[in-house]
């Protein structure tokens, strides 16, 4: 029962998600107007606006215009809400995993954003830097060690590292990095600590360099093609926060 409340107040979350996604790019405030369909601006009625269910049962279209509604708001919604229910089992009922809860939308955010206009808004890093700091050095648990907490030299030397790595490599690839990409490993590294960085950046390259080997060969994508980066590292500091010390485990288990 707690994870299906936590699922369903996951997926509420994910609804204002989309508006986030949308409106913040776009530079249009998040809380006003209220909700409406971007093919004719019709407002969304409450009764239409029911995560995943009003999708349904509109048949994925506009009940004003019959203009077809993306699969992404179900998606976000989805995601955001599996998210909420695996952070709940991991973490349990506590500070810690409402953080998390909040700060797994924050990279969701971050990845479709990232994916749509190849930016991450500094609104949301710069803040979240600040923010995980702080929860770090007050009660975020060590995600490598979870009977252990995160603590000051974790979470400072994580923000250190994970900006300073990323503008290394920005100066060194002169460009290939982007400025949204340092702030938010900083983000990163103030909330898992140097091995989330760590581990982040070796999974969002491994599933970044896979996918653009794919679409090099399914869509005949050239190697100079912009991937957004962005997305690849939120799944990556997604995997070190919940599964962190498994991993940490089973590269220890290799090594012996």
């Amino acid at each position: 029962m707690p994870y299906i409340i936590a699922f369903v107040f996951g997926t509420v979350v994910g609804s204002f998600l989309n508006v986030c996604i949308y409106r913040l790019p776009r530079g249009y405030s998040i809380v006003r107007p209220s909700s409406r369909c971007p093919a004719c601006q019709s407002p969304i009625k409450a009764y239409d606006n029911i995560p995943l269910i009003s999708f349904i049962l509109l048949r994925g279209r506009c009940r004003h215009c019959g203009a077809r509604i993306s699969l992404r708001y179900p998606l976000v919604e989805f995601l955001n809400g599996l998210l909420y229910a695996v952070v709940l089992w991991r973490y349990g009922p506590s500070a810690a995993g409402f953080f998390f809860m909040l700060y797994m939308s924050a990279l969701i955010v971050i990845t479709f954003v990232d994916i749509d206009f190849q930016i991450i808004p500094d609104i949301i890093t710069i803040p979240g830097s600040i923010i995980g700091l702080i929860a770090g050095l007050s009660f975020l648990p060590d995600s490598f060690n979870r009977i252990s907490a995160l603590g000051a030299t974790q979470s400072i030397l994580g923000l250190l590292l994970g900006f300073g790595l990323y503008l290394f490599i920005a100066v060194l690839s002169k460009g290939g990095m982007g400025g949204g990409d340092i702030k938010m490993m900083a983000m990163v590294g103030a909330v898992t600590g140097w091995k989330g960085v760590l581990l982040t950046t070796f999974l969002g390259s491994l599933v970044g360099s896979i996918v653009g080997i794919g679409l090099m060969i399914i869509k005949k994508k050239g190697r100079k093609t912009k991937i957004p980066f962005g997305p690849f590292l939120a799944l990556g500091c997604m995997v070190s926060i919940l599964f962190g010390e498994e991993v940490l485990k089973f590269y220890l288990n290799i090594g012996h």
